[in-house]
């Protein structure tokens, strides 16, 4: 498990490589989901799961002020998942 934290009005694009399976759950703040095709998606709040694999979100954007904090659960690693990376946050 890591944490992401997201400070006010950041941006973190969702890699499908790095994101392989994983499952987030918002512990501190709220969390807009971008879809791919750049238009905003549902706010989710403190204790909300997703997942991300094949659910068309490409990136998660902090819309409030204070930091945000996503907990990050992904399988144990193994050679099929060796290769995750943590997500970086971006700037645009």
């Amino acid at each position: 498990m890591r944490t992401l934290a997201l400070r006010g009005g950041a941006r973190v694009a969702v890699v499908a490589a790095e994101w392989c399976d994983a499952f987030g759950v918002v512990t501190r703040g709220r969390v807009q989901l971008e879809l791919r095709d750049g238009e905003p998606g549902p706010v989710l709040g403190r204790d909300a799961g997703f997942w991300l694999r094949g659910t068309g979100v490409r990136a998660l954007r902090n819309p409030g002020r204070r930091t945000a904090r996503v907990r990050i659960v992904t399988p144990r690693p193994g050679p099929s998942h060796a290769s995750q990376h943590t997500p970086t946050p971006v700037t645009e």
